[in-house]
């Protein structure tokens, strides 16, 4: 029975994950770790905290880590010694430092250490992956992503410079912001045996940080993918095709839908399609996590703290081929 959970920031993904926690755990004792003081009531939380020690004394048994990256490990480390159960927001951190350390300690404490990739949730992703698991178009020969939206209309109402998305002190950039696709490639198609990459500032968007990255990466698996990541697009795009001996598959997060191109009829079918409201996938999220404590072990769909040290890698892999004019980096498996 989980009755302590704590939230670890309030922006708008914390306030998000407090909104659906509650709804989860509609009795449980509820409360908030946030920066600014704890003058005022906040709607669906028992009660703040100002101070990590103080979150600590609380001894939660769930804590929702969705505070900027560069400040998840401190809380996230603190907290588990302390008996927590982890969901880390996405990226885990903007660094690799600690990662590992981070996930020693959970295994060691006997800790759930999940982290944010919550596009695993959605149904068209995993008819996606099942497809190819399936053999439907043969043998996988390439995979081109795209993955872009205008930063400024992310966020409506609030001033694009000022999100964490902007800022490289609060861990911005697409290679962080857009790491999503990193675990998403990982996941469908296994570990990244190297990776050769790009990334910079193309745009006048008043940040600090790099707008666009073009990744290419070899699988162990076999085929040979290229990513692009921007801030940049005015026609929100999120999509992944698959070029096969037998077809294509194509999965398209925007409108919803997996598709199978069969090259016997000439067209492309449906394999599956649907439209969820924004909350399902952190739902299901909080609910994988829940279920996880319940069980003692880990879900199959869930992100493990090894994923997200994974991506890290492959975020530290892109820029160190960025420094070195795109060479080619080989990429070790997460330990």
């Amino acid at each position: 029975m989980i009755d302590r959970a704590l939230i670890v920031g309030l922006g708008s993904i914390g306030k998000r994950h407090l909104r659906l926690l509650r709804a989860a755990l509609p009795e449980a004792d509820i409360r908030v770790l946030r920066h600014a003081r704890c003058d005022d009531p906040i709607e669906h939380a028992d009660g703040c905290f100002d101070r990590l020690d103080a979150a600590c004394d609380f001894a939660p048994q769930l804590a929702i880590i969705a505070s900027p990256a560069p400040f998840h490990i401190t809380a996230a480390r603190a907290l588990a010694q302390s008996g927590a159960h982890l969901l880390v927001e996405k990226p885990i951190s903007d660094s690799i430092e600690g990662v590992a350390d981070l996930v020693a300690l959970c295994k060691a404490e006997r800790r759930e250490l999940q982290v944010g990739y919550n596009l695993r949730f959605l149904d068209t992703l995993q008819q996606f992956r099942l497809a190819l698991a399936d053999g439907r178009i043969g043998k996988v020969y390439r995979v081109r992503c795209e993955i872009g939206q205008y930063l400024p209309g992310w966020r409506p109402g609030a001033d694009y410079r000022e999100t964490v998305s902007a800022r490289r002190d609060l861990g911005g950039g697409v290679l962080l912001e857009l790491s999503h696709e990193l675990d998403m490639l990982r996941w469908v198609f296994g570990e990244v045996e190297w990776l050769s990459a790009w990334s910079g500032r193309q745009s006048a968007l008043e940040i600090d940080v790099d707008d666009t990255a073009m990744l290419q990466m070899g699988f162990a698996s076999g085929p040979v993918a290229q990513l692009g990541m921007d801030f940049l697009r005015r026609d929100t795009k999120r999509m992944c095709t698959v070029i096969g001996e037998n077809g294509s598959l194509t999965w398209d997060a925007v409108a919803g839908r997996t598709t199978l191109f069969d090259p016997e009829i000439g067209s492309w079918t449906d394999l599956w399609s649907e439209s969820p409201d924004r909350d399902f996938t952190y739902s299901a999220q909080i609910a994988a996590l829940i279920d996880a404590i319940q069980a003692g072990m880990p879900g199959n769909i869930a992100a493990q703290g090894r994923d997200g040290l994974a991506v890290m890698q492959l975020v530290e892999a892109a820029r160190l081929s960025h420094d070195q004019d795109g060479r080619r980096i080989a990429v070790g498996n997460p330990t």
